[in-house]
């Protein structure tokens, strides 16, 4: 039986269950409301704003925090859950990468979801 649930937008394990009408992951206890509501999609998509993982806007020099494990290629390296990264800059970059940081391992650009207002 294939699951058909999302992942976790927190911690991107797929082990989530609906209850009510909110998804729940049992892994990290996070909840997210299972259909977003078509206002608060249409004012995220047409206000340009880049969000993090929880929705909170982000800004030129503002540090943030990794919610999730993340490989990168060409490094032979992961970046570690909870890893803080300061003075980010904002970008327009390929593939939803819209966030420039420097990092032990130099400069990255990331995708914004898998990052949190620190």
């Amino acid at each position: 039986m294939p699951h058909t649930l999302p992942p976790c937008p927190q911690c991107g394990l797929e082990n989530t269950y609906p209850d009510g009408d909110n998804y729940v992951c049992p892994d990290c206890g996070f909840e997210w409301p299972a259909q977003p509501s078509s206002t608060d999609a249409d004012e995220s998509a047409s206000d340009g704003m880049v969000r993090d993982a929880n929705g909170n806007p982000l800004a030129d020099g503002d540090a943030v925090i990794l919610v999730k494990d993340l490989k990168v290629k060409g490094a032979g390296a992961t970046l570690k859950k909870g890893t803080k990264i300061k003075g980010i800059r904002l970008v327009d970059g390929a593939d939803g990468h819209n966030v420039d940081c420097k990092t032990d391992l130099g400069s990255l650009l990331l995708k914004s979801e898998f990052l949190k207002k620190a």
